[in-house]
């Protein structure tokens, strides 16, 4: 156990396997919709690429711009197959001596070891940072406000970054939701100086139920390899540039884009009480019949005792409206709304 673990422990998490928890999944779902909550974001790792060569390295392998990434942005970005399908999907940022990388803590040895087999002469180093730093969550109406009275930096805009002397380093996903990346010594401090700023303390699932409803996948291991960068919605939430120079499975996912031939895409949907699912799971529509219509990609606890997810489907399937869980005559899903237009 770490100081920052054991800091968590000391205000009653229970802590698993990349997982937090501070209550009952229903208590933190409902502070993840009506509050403003602070999350330990254990499920995540990181992985850091320095020295000279680590833009060059990283954008010959990568489906996003790295070469011309500004010092203050970030991006959504993925490592994919030569088949085209997404081992790893990650929030990328530059630092002053390379990139970080934010990634599935599940899958991070498995990446950084395929990342590490392309290094051969390249002048880059890369490691797994997740003990040198700690990343947190904040979400809700009030982040902004919580973040300047804790005295962290605030990013001027959506997909930006600021950091403060400290190394404390602070990205805007969008207007109320932030990751913040600090030193692991000083990550106990900086959590507790955000719940005295008036943010609610929550676990890992609340910071999915965030993700699920921002319409934000994760590739998991039990996803790896299963989809297409477009069938997550990969190019509408910027994460793929398409002007890029070639990069494992590009010619996949530049035909997918210029050839119209996606079929799927990525969905939310709810499902009610008392149903277990979970990453991976197969789902059925009835103009599929016995064959799989999708997967679901990330799921998270509902404030009503349900859950929500997100799946990859076949969009034939969504327009008829009845789409089942694990088998063709399995719970049904009820299709939800994304905050932007599937085009």
């Amino acid at each position: 156990m770490t100081a920052w673990t054991e800091h968590l422990a000391h205000l009653g998490a229970t802590l698993g396997e990349h997982a937090v928890t501070f209550a009952e999944p229903a208590t933190e779902a409902h502070a993840a919709s009506t509050a403003t909550i602070a999350v330990p974001l254990l499920h995540l790792g990181l992985i850091r690429s320095t020295g000279p060569d680590s833009a060059a390295f990283l954008h010959n392998l990568v489906s996003n711009e790295v070469n011309k990434l500004e010092p203050d942005a970030a991006v959504w970005n993925s490592f994919n197959s030569p088949k085209g399908r997404m081992i790893a999907s990650f929030l990328m940022w530059p630092e002053a001596e390379g990139h970080a990388l934010a990634l599935s803590a599940d899958i991070l040895p498995a990446v950084l070891k395929k990342l590490s087999m392309y290094v051969l002469r390249s002048k880059v180093k890369l490691a797994n940072a997740g003990a040198e730093l700690a990343l947190v969550g904040l979400a809700g109406p009030a982040a902004a406000t919580i973040l300047q009275a804790a005295g962290i930096p605030l990013p001027a805009a959506d997909m930006k970054q600021a950091v403060d002397e400290a190394g404390v380093r602070c990205i805007r996903l969008g207007a109320q939701c932030f990751i913040i990346a600090a030193p692991a010594d000083g990550a106990g401090p900086l959590f507790d100086a955000l719940l005295a700023a008036g943010a609610i303390k929550a676990g890992t699932a609340a910071w999915q139920l965030v993700m699920v409803r921002a319409g934000l996948p994760l590739i998991t291991a039990p996803t790896q390899e299963e989809f297409v960068a477009q069938m997550l919605n990969y190019e509408l939430i910027g994460g793929v540039s398409f002007n890029k120079g070639c990069y494992p499975g590009q010619e996949i996912v530049a035909r997918t884009q210029y050839l119209g031939k996606l079929k799927k895409r990525m969905y939310r949907v709810a499902i009610a009480a008392g149903i277990d699912a979970a990453p991976g799971m197969d789902l059925y529509a009835p103009d599929f019949g016995e064959q799989s219509a999708g997967k679901l990609v990330n799921v998270a606890p509902s404030p009503d005792g349900g859950l929500e997810a997100l799946a990859v489907l076949q969009s034939s399937s969504t327009e008829a409206g009845e789409i089942h869980l694990g088998a063709p005559a399995g719970p049904a899903l009820q299709l939800l709304a994304l905050p932007y237009a599937l085009s």
